[in-house]
């Protein structure tokens, strides 16, 4: 792989993390914005379109390597198929999440009120999140192999 390439790759890996970094935080800290509705609502707008960015950035990674460009998308789809559909998943999750909790929460929100749907909602969600970081994470690294973006002999079997 050619230095910017490198570079370009190592940006892109940052700015990954750093969205991880910000879902996780968004995670552990949102209750502090419990009191006031209109910003926990734009608080998990953000978290929202923050997976989507996160979502669409992996898939511009697997979307740029030369497997992808020479026809070979079955080769990328296996090997990134858990990462990609447990992605779909924790957004669909934590947008399910958001929803209810709004709802719920909404005109009173200093009332500790949880269903036990929204409970059982709340712990898939958490549980999936911890997959999620570290399907992402190990995706996002090993779409950077050299392998991906040139043509060699592993290609061709």
């Amino acid at each position: 792989m050619n230095t910017k390439l490198t570079r370009q790759y190592t940006l892109i890996v940052f700015f990954q993390n750093l969205l991880l970094l910000f879902d996780i935080l968004i995670n552990c800290f949102y209750s502090f914005a419990r009191n006031y509705s209109i910003e926990l609502l734009c608080i998990y707008v953000i978290q929202d379109f923050i997976l989507i960015v996160a979502l669409t950035i992996l898939l511009v990674n697997f979307f740029s390597t030369y497997v992808f460009r020479s026809g070979l998308i079955q080769l990328l789809y296996v090997r990134f198929r858990t990462t990609l559909v447990i992605c779909v998943v924790y957004i669909i999750l934590s947008i399910s999440l958001h929803v209810w909790h709004m709802t719920i929460h909404w005109h009173q929100p200093l009332t500790h009120y949880w269903t036990r749907g929204f409970h059982t909602l709340y712990t898939i969600q958490r549980t999936v999140s911890v997959i999620y970081y570290y399907l992402y994470k190990r995706a996002s690294l090993k779409i950077g192999d050299p392998r991906f973006y040139e043509s060699s002999i592993w290609l061709e079997k």
